[in-house]
């Protein structure tokens, strides 16, 4: 094998920070009512030393009932990923595609525990179609620097 293969390895996963919030309790288990729940979803991606980069997906679940939050939890799953020998214009898609796949069971897992432990019915997140973030965001990217306009002399 020679050193030019690409490399792609997960180095590590971890919680990189988890927060729980019952701000109504007890109360709160009090009520029958069904939570509405919002669901939000952020990335981030850190350049470490060598071929290695620290991605950190980051779910918000709040749960309401009414006006009222019956709880709020936020996972920072992070993970650190080499990433060698591969041409620089697949490194972004790598970082912004496979390597929240990679890390989003364990984000739910995560939420749908500490929920849980909380005294909820586990929080079941859906699946999440990353390729489609990230073309998303690429197209945000692009009207953002808007338009190439060439002057011809």
């Amino acid at each position: 094998m020679s050193d030019q293969q690409p490399v792609f390895s997960i180095e590590k996963i971890y919680v990189k920070d988890l927060s729980l919030e019952i701000p109504n309790a007890p109360q709160v288990f009090m009520t029958n009512e069904a939570p509405q729940l919002e669901v939000q979803l952020t990335q981030g991606v850190q350049a470490l030393e060598g071929a290695l980069y620290e991605v950190t997906l980051t779910i918000t679940v709040t749960a309401k009932a009414g006006e009222k939050t019956m709880f709020l939890v936020e996972a920072a799953q992070a993970g650190i990923f080499q990433i060698r020998n591969v041409p620089e214009n697949d490194v972004d898609p790598i970082l912004g595609m496979v390597c929240p796949n990679v890390l989003f069971p364990y984000a739910r897992e995560t939420i749908s525990d500490t929920v849980n432990r909380a005294g909820f019915p586990p929080v079941l997140l859906a699946p999440v179609n990353f390729e489609g973030l990230y073309q998303q965001r690429l197209a945000q990217q692009q009207q953002q620097q808007g338009p190439k306009i060439e002057i011809a002399h």
